[in-house]
């Protein structure tokens, strides 16, 4: 959880200081409550922005090399391995596979919702002349946002492969 957590203040922040020095409270709401809007979306409507539909189009994306810093990327499990020799990220039971697959739509939805902020807030930042903001909210958008959508896109994948073969 720790990395998660430093992970978001990294990236958040900017954004809070430029919302807070920058946009008017009224502009923060109404930005704020579109956003939400694709929480209540279907699953389907997430499957539209998929990259592929093998693993191939997100190693070349990157994908893989961001999942060494995430909370159950390489590096983390290295670190727990060494004290859990046995330990698992995930077990191949089929129950286990189900409740991380349905948490993928969870934090896809979480990082859509920030998304969508992260770009109302570089289109304001854009219309109101604040040219560096707007750039670095965008570094901040595919960081924070579009790489660990597409990471919960690529564990799907993953896990589909799993439950594939172990039907066989």
């Amino acid at each position: 959880m720790i990395p998660n957590l430093i992970w978001s203040a990294i990236f958040i922040t900017p954004v809070f200081i430029f919302c807070y020095r920058n946009m008017n409270l009224k502009w923060i709401l109404i930005f704020s409550a579109i956003s939400l809007m694709p929480v209540f979306f279907p699953k389907s409507f997430f499957k539209l922005f998929q990259l592929g539909n093998n693993i191939s189009a997100y190693k070349k994306s990157g994908v893989v090399f961001f999942n060494r810093f995430t909370q159950n990327g390489a590096i983390m499990n290295k670190i727990i391995r060494k004290k859990y020799p046995n330990y698992k990220a995930i077990s191949a039971k089929s129950e286990m596979i189900r409740k991380v697959f349905l948490k993928t739509f969870l934090f896809e939805k979480f990082h859509f919702l920030l998304l969508v902020f992260f770009l109302f807030t570089t289109i304001f930042a854009i219309a109101h002349g604040f040219f560096r903001w707007a750039f670095l909210i965008t570094m901040c958008n595919v960081a924070y946002n579009i790489f660990p959508i597409l990471l919960q896109q690529y564990i799907r994948l993953r896990l589909s492969l799993i439950s594939r073969s172990k039907r066989r």
